[in-house]
């Protein structure tokens, strides 16, 4: 008989026991389990709602059943249900009378709701290291590429000369947001909703403060109902994955990109690519590709929670059994994705002469050549237009700006000199825009030791 069945005359059907048992994908969360168990025995006998020595009989015995799980000498039972009524077997199968104490004064409800939420708050401590890790990788690449001028883009046309450092730190910036909304969002994943019962708490004198202590909670739900229906939590957690994996994927794609044939700005690393069945001569960027493809899923799983929860009544609903898978997949997708990432930008090689090349090339200093008219005197939208019949000029001859002679761009105007080749030099223009968070290597290496300050803060 199943541990609820004293009001049913038939047993479930064995299809139904398949469909409703979530142990296929709750049971990875046996520690949590166990250890809210424990957790709340000890607070039982504390408050003398059970014998102190089953109290203390079923710490132990939780204890002995976390080993053997993580020996391997537990196999989980369909029949069940989940990790919850599991571990409660296992238990009473071992002690008896005492361990059908445990349940006392909690429920399912708001046993699942602790379980989830310690969960999720192991995983951001672990990943939020991670992308500390990719961050500090980056900044690593950056330092090494201070003056290793590239083009910037936008609408993927040339634009203006960048470096490869400031592109970095560009992602190292999206980065400690991600870290910082993981942050954030631990703090409200971390209360704990234990005592909530059902729905409308219990009878019993509980010291839920006790057991949040316990188990390193910094607070305790204030809503028994919102207490065992939120799922905040996990669509927040959930958020901020997708954004970690749509940062990774503009990263990947533009990967991708700068290593073809067309770009060549980067080589990856044989490590980190492979080739083709029946093409002896390709050299496919597969790991970024599946990091931009695996984007698709943790979209989806975020989605999926939304979708789940959006027409909930208080207070629990069998529905959010679905909140686990997907919250369990961004999860695990993030954690696969974001090492792989690491390592592989770190191998990569970086083709500087031709990053330097493609740069000089599209007319990516002409910007340049309307700040240097602006500055001997002419409105910025006049010069806007001088300079677009320059390059209108210089397109039609086949080259670029600082290739045209001094003649010619005294026929466009006659404030120009010959100060003007230095003006536009694709060092000058990049040395120039020193302002905070511009490409120039000064403000790059203060956009790096800003970065590095931020990240020990985060530790």
């Amino acid at each position: 008989m199943k541990l609820w069945g004293g009001r049913f005359e038939k047993a479930t059907d064995k299809a139904v026991d398949d469909f409703n048992s979530s142990i296929r994908f709750d049971s990875r969360m046996y520690r949590q389990d166990i250890q809210g168990s424990m957790a709340h025995a000890e607070m039982l006998g504390r408050q003398g709602i059970i014998p102190k020595e089953d109290s203390e009989l079923i710490v132990k015995t939780l204890g002995e059943i976390l080993a053997d799980i993580e020996a391997g000498r537990v196999e989980f039972e369909i029949d069940a249900e989940d990790i919850h009524m599991n571990v409660e077997k296992l238990l009473t199968e071992r002690i008896g009378e005492p361990g059908k104490r445990l349940h006392t004064g909690r429920s399912r409800n708001d046993q699942v709701a602790l379980d989830t939420r310690m969960y999720t708050r192991d995983a951001i401590d672990a990943i939020i290291p991670m992308l500390r890790r990719l961050a500090e990788t980056l900044i690593g690449l950056a330092e090494d590429n201070l003056f290793t001028i590239m083009p910037g883009y936008t609408h993927l046309q040339k634009a203006q000369p960048i470096t490869l450092a400031h592109h970095f730190m560009a992602y190292v910036s999206m980065l400690m947001r991600d870290m910082e909304r993981l942050a954030q969002a631990r703090e409200r994943v971390n209360v704990m909703p234990l005592g909530s019962g059902a729905l409308a708490g219990t009878t019993h004198p509980l010291d839920r403060g006790f057991v949040a202590e316990r188990l390193g909670f910094s607070a305790v739900t204030s809503n028994s109902l919102d207490g065992v229906s939120d799922r905040d939590f996990a669509i927040e957690t959930v958020f901020c994955l997708s954004l970690v994996m749509t940062h990774l994927s503009r990263f990947s794609e533009e990967l991708i990109l700068w290593s073809s044939n067309e770009f060549r700005f980067v080589t990856m690393d044989d490590a980190y690519s492979t080739g083709s069945s029946i093409m002896p001569q390709k050299k496919n960027p597969d790991v970024a590709e599946l990091i931009r493809g695996k984007t698709g899923r943790v979209n989806g799983d975020l989605t999926a929670l939304l979708t789940v929860m959006k027409g909930l009544p208080l207070a629990y609903n069998k529905d959010m059994q679905e909140d686990k898978e997907a919250l369990f997949d961004a999860i695990d997708t993030v954690s696969l994705c974001v090492p792989v990432f690491d390592k592989m930008i770190a191998a990569m090689k970086i083709n500087k002469e031709i990053m330097y090349k493609g740069a000089s090339a599209g007319f990516t200093n002409a910007t340049d050549v309307a700040d240097y008219l602006v500055k001997k005197g002419m409105p910025f939208r006049e010069a806007h237009g001088v300079v677009g019949r320059m390059v209108l000029a210089a397109e039609k001859k086949g080259v670029g700006l600082e290739e045209l002679s001094l003649d010619e761009l005294r026929e466009c105007s006659p404030l120009i000199q010959d100060d003007i080749y230095d003006a536009i030099s694709m060092e000058t223009c990049v040395r120039g825009r020193s302002l905070t968070g511009g490409p120039a290597p000064s403000a790059v290496e203060r956009s790096i030791a800003e970065a590095k300050e931020k990240l020990e803060k985060l530790k």
